[in-house]
């Protein structure tokens, strides 16, 4: 079995338990083959929780779940040294904390206050963490999905936009359709034999096999032409004007380098899998969305308007032309 069919088949058997959700299966499966980190927004209930547990049940790795809330410290995340005494000598070792696993939920990451997220987005941008002067490498395979809810915002602490620039893709979570919401009925009711047959009949995902397909991906061809594409829709975030003087009213500060990068790491990833051998246009289209809609902050205009990020992303990319 190839590598491609390899990750196919886990993004297959996430989706047999989340059910209705199959683009967020599809964008968790791109980060983690990005190397990136993501996050997710939707409403209390939407599987957010069950994607990555059941990515992480699928393939080898250790899992970490991290519960924010307004007390958790930084030490309760990335680890802390601890005091051991042993025939009559006293010693120092360090205790590492959740943030040394492999897949980490980061659950309602604005309930915790800013050291505790400052703590986490730097061991997700460094890979690693200091304590007591000594540094402590997180492993190979490493991805956060921090997750947030778009209602209860009282005694929340909002991440603000330098800190969000960090997360690879940030993906809205929307309630399924009828027919998925029946087939969500199925599964919970019958759930116990469901989750003993998935796993009677499935091997779970070696490591090596996520490394192999970054491999193969870094090998997937970009045309100038698209690599144009991609800076152009990020310049058009930057200096609207120069493509649409309505832009520029909706506009306050446009995407970073991090975007631009995220563009190129992300439509590689969805060209390889679906067996493209080079990137075009249409893979950039359709992931844009996700690696822009925290990059750009709006103005005051667009807000009191009920512009959305989306809004102006459709927008650009309507304007932003191939050459």
């Amino acid at each position: 079995m190839s590598v491609l069919e390899q990750i196919l088949d886990l993004k297959q058997l996430v989706g047999q338990s989340i059910i209705g959700q199959e683009q967020v299966v599809e964008r968790m499966i791109i980060a983690l083959l990005a190397n990136g980190n993501v996050l997710m927004e939707g409403l209390p209930g939407l599987a957010k929780t069950r994607a990555i547990k059941s990515l992480a049940e699928n393939m080898e790795s250790e899992f970490s779940r991290i519960q924010f809330t307004p007390d958790l410290l930084p030490s309760d995340v990335t680890g802390t040294e601890v005091y051991y005494s042993e025939g009559g000598k006293g010693m120092f070792k360090f205790q590492p904390g959740p943030i040394f696993g492999n897949l980490i939920l980061a659950d309602e990451i604005n309930r915790a206050p800013a050291k505790v997220q400052a703590a986490l987005l730097e061991a997700m941008e460094e890979r690693q963490v200091t304590v007591a002067g000594t540094t402590h490498k997180l492993p190979d395979l490493f991805m956060v999905m921090a997750t947030q809810n778009p209602v209860e915002q009282e005694g929340t602490y909002p991440l603000p936009e330098a800190q969000m620039d960090r997360f690879l893709m940030h993906v809205m979570i929307t309630y399924p359709d009828v027919e998925s919401e029946q087939k969500i009925l199925r599964l919970v009711r019958g759930e116990e034999e469901s989750i003993k047959q998935i796993s009677e009949k499935s091997e779970r995902i070696l490591q090596q096999s996520i490394f192999d397909a970054r491999k193969e991906i870094l090998k997937i061809t970009m045309a100038d032409a698209v690599e144009k594409y991609i800076v152009s829709i990020i310049n058009a975030t930057r200096f609207p004007e120069n493509y649409n003087a309505e832009f520029k009213k909706w506009i306050h500060v446009g995407a970073s380098p991090r975007g631009t990068i995220a563009l190129d790491k992300t439509s590689r990833v969805h060209a390889w899998l679906n067996r493209q051998e080079y990137v075009t246009p249409d893979n950039v289209r359709l992931i844009v969305h996700d690696c822009l809609r925290h990059r750009i902050m709006l103005s005051y205009e667009a807000n009191a308007e009920g512009v959305t990020t989306d809004d102006v992303i459709n927008e650009i990319v309507t304007q932003v032309a191939v050459e």
